[in-house]
């Protein structure tokens, strides 16, 4: 990973903990600073309540700018319209639901994976974009959509990672 990306990492994952220690069940979590974004998908429970209460504005496009997706594809993974998505940058107070939360972790998972298993996010940007053997010939930009696709690309990038190749 390159220097900005982990710089980048880092800069989400003070704010995820700042964010995460704002709700009131994880005020007396001051250890959340400091700690590698990954960590934060080990305790499923703080995840289910941060995609409860909804992820800020401010934080969407703090990981906005950490993954390697366009305005378009986010408005295609959220299913908000472009015009929608444009509108919400310029709302500093908005905070998205929870179906729309839930899937900007995703997203956000799989890009922290994916930057630790590739060299540069543009060599995870290019994996994203080609196809792959692996996931029955599609790309897995394409599987992202939905919670069982983006299962499967953790999985297979676990595997990267690993060394395992189909």
């Amino acid at each position: 990973m390159s220097d900005s990306d982990y710089i980048q990492l880092n800069s989400v994952a003070e704010e995820m903990a700042t964010y995460v220690t704002s709700l009131p069940r994880y005020s007396k979590y001051p250890t959340l600073h400091g700690v590698p974004l990954r960590r934060f998908f080990t305790d499923r429970m703080m995840v289910v309540d941060v995609i409860r209460q909804g992820i800020p504005n401010p934080l969407f496009m703090s990981i906005k700018e950490l993954t390697p997706f366009s305005d378009q594809e986010w408005s295609d993974f959220l299913d908000i319209s472009l015009k929608s998505l444009q509108r919400y940058k310029k709302e500093s107070d908005y905070v998205f639901r929870s179906i729309h939360s839930e899937k900007i972790i995703e997203l956000m998972e799989v890009t922290v994976v994916g930057l630790e298993v590739f060299d540069t996010a543009e060599d995870f940007a290019a994996w994203l974009n080609a196809s792959s053997h692996a996931l029955g010939n599609r790309r897995p930009i394409e599987l992202l959509r939905d919670s069982y696709g983006k299962e499967l690309v953790l999985s297979e990038l676990q595997r990267i990672d690993q060394g395992v190749f189909v």
